[in-house]
């Protein structure tokens, strides 16, 4: 239920004494007045009944009050949860938010459903900014998988990258990494190999200053290239830049199959080595013989918490994960880039090469050198396991939502041959579900214990691009953490809360987001604990969240009982000095 209109509303809780011997304190001026509801403050700490009221983009008060309150709006919360906006920690939508406003609304819309208030960008090395030289045009072809039609991107600094989105407005508010690719290629290119001194001074500089612009920390993905060219003393030497400002380094680490524990023991040694608080993000085994490892990489990462190291991880409640097609190939096919790629898939010999390699290579500690492969996909969980996701615009949309054997079995192929040849008539831009992640349904215990840990935050790791399938995660990952919490682990839900709120805020070093109480932000999500549930599927992935009632961007209302509103309610936020907390 709810009370709003031109006339101010006057409200007493509990009563007031009429008598006159105490004075009544001044009521309380409010723009909005959320009532009765139950408040996860976003703190781990237990569920309380209480009142919020907001004016202009802040919380002004949170508690029991006899006060009377002057609110120009007035929300019957009785029944529903009040909770901090949800911080998607591990976002993709670093060019969607190159688009137009109307555009993102559309692309985000789902997302924004299901209570999330803030993105994080630049995770997994991947990212648009910052770019020198020729690093736009190369990124152009990494990024392909992930640039809604109409999006293009060009040459520019962490500061042009914010500033861009500040001109144009952002539908949430939006925190970015600095992605280790474009460093990299900004320098480099992506050729393989170590950098020279000069050339990793220029990455550190380049680093610096994108921290310094306003970037939360570094973000490296470790199975994509230039990554997986990278040796671990040069991640040491940028993950300096990020401790010298208590930043947060995350990593997609080297391989989640073969190499899942030396990957894990690399990122734990950065962190020793070089002081940074990092990360782990989406902690997965994949393919269904690594998934009894995941156990020893928590045991792994908790004896680092005890040394006194600052280590955490978060995960996105699936057994699929979205990424690009690219990401099949061995590291030497990928040298040079997207034309590069293409150019040897149509050369026999080496075609013929990259197919053996591909059907038969297991990757082995270390990866990094000339004929290392930190992480071969199909090996780890066979064509019937890789789907097809998404197609350039003109593409075989039969495709789509098929995995790859099946594919190829239909049309008399060779599964190789299928997903290379796809890869050559789309120019690249295809866009891959890879199943096995941790479990697969009807079999999520493993999965379940990733999120169940005390050191995990809830992410997405998935968007919609406006093409073909989307990853369902973008409409129902907190949701679904929400309604497991409910039905099926056992997990207070002021814990689970916790994850998607004041976990990643803490991470990030944001103080005034991810925590409801007076003086922060008012970014609220208000739902029905009973009843919050995810709809979207594999193969109808937009379907929106079922039990979220309102959402708040800055004290503006973005969703209004389970209705999109428009507007452009986002900031764009910058790191402050020294942020994060160990």
């Amino acid at each position: 239920m709810q009370t709003f209109g031109s006339v101010v509303a006057f409200f007493a809780l509990f009563g007031s004494c009429a008598c006159g011997a105490v004075p009544e304190p001044a009521p309380l001026e409010a723009d909005l007045w959320i009532r009765a509801g139950t408040l996860y403050d976003g703190t781990g700490s237990p569920p309380r009944r209480a009142d919020v009221a907001v004016r202009g983009d802040r919380i002004v008060f949170v508690g029991e009050s006899k006060a009377r309150v002057v609110a120009r709006r007035v929300l019957d919360a009785k029944g529903l949860a009040v909770a901090p906006g949800f911080v998607d920690l591990h976002s993709h939508a670093d060019l969607i938010l190159l688009a137009p406003p109307a555009t993102q609304r559309e692309l985000l819309a789902a997302k924004i459903a299901q209570g999330v208030t803030t993105l994080v960008v630049g995770n997994c090395g991947l990212g648009a900014a910052p770019a020198e030289g020729d690093a736009a045009s190369i990124l152009a072809g990494v990024n392909g998988w992930m640039t809604p039609e109409g999006v293009g991107s060009a040459a520019m600094g962490t500061r042009e990258y914010l500033e861009r989105l500040e001109r144009q407005g952002v539908v949430v508010n939006v925190a970015t990494l600095v992605p280790h690719g474009p460093v990299r290629i900004s320098v480099m290119g992506l050729a393989a190999g170590p950098a020279a001194p000069e050339q990793l001074a220029r990455m550190r500089a380049l680093v610096a200053r994108s921290l310094d612009e306003g970037a939360f920390g570094l973000s490296a993905g470790l199975i994509y290239p230039p990554g997986m060219f990278t040796p671990p003393g040069e991640l040491v030497e940028l993950a300096r830049e990020v401790a010298a400002r208590r930043r947060l380094f995350t990593c997609h680490i080297r391989g989640s199959s073969e190499t899942l524990l030396e990957a894990t023991r690399e990122l734990i040694a950065i962190a020793r080595r070089s002081g940074a608080r990092v990360h782990h993000s989406h902690l997965e085994a994949v393919g269904e013989r690594f998934w009894p490892l995941v156990a020893q990489v928590l045991a792994l990462e908790d004896e680092a918490r005890r040394e006194g190291l600052a280590i955490s991880h978060d995960m996105f409640p699936y057994t699929r994960a979205a990424t690009m097609l690219s990401a099949i190939f061995p590291p030497w096919a990928l040298e040079g880039g997207m034309p590069a790629l293409l150019e040897r898939l149509r050369d026999p010999a080496t075609r013929r090469r990259i197919r053996r390699e591909i059907e038969t290579r297991r990757p082995e500690w270390p990866p990094w050198g000339p004929a290392g492969w930190p992480h071969n996909l199909v090996e780890a969980v066979g064509w019937d396991a890789i789907y097809v996701a998404s197609v350039g615009p003109d593409g075989p949309r039969h495709y789509v939502g098929r995995s790859i054997a099946d594919l190829a079995a239909a049309e008399g192929r060779e599964p190789f041959d299928l997903a290379a040849d796809l890869m050559s008539s789309q120019q690249g831009r295809v866009g891959q579900l890879v199943g096995e992640i941790s479990g697969r349904e009807g079999e999520e215990t493993v999965l379940w214990s990733i999120l169940a840990h005390p050191a995990a935050a809830v992410i997405s790791d998935a968007e919609d691009y406006g093409r073909d399938l989307a990853h369902p995660a973008h409409a129902g990952a907190f949701v679904r953490a929400l309604r497991l919490a409910r039905e099926q682990l056992g997990m207070p839900l002021e814990a689970m809360v916790h994850r998607m709120t004041g976990r990643p805020a803490q991470l990030l070093g944001l103080t005034d987001r991810g925590v409801l109480r007076e003086g922060a932000f008012a970014d609220l999500v208000i739902f029905d604990p009973h009843r919050v549930t995810d709809r979207a599927t594999w193969t109808e992935p937009r379907q929106r969240a079922e039990g979220i009632h309102w959402v708040f961007v800055n004290g503006q209302s973005v969703v209004e009982d389970g209705q999109d509103r428009p507007g452009v309610a986002g900031r764009v936020l910058r790191a402050p000095h020294n942020a994060g907390a160990r």
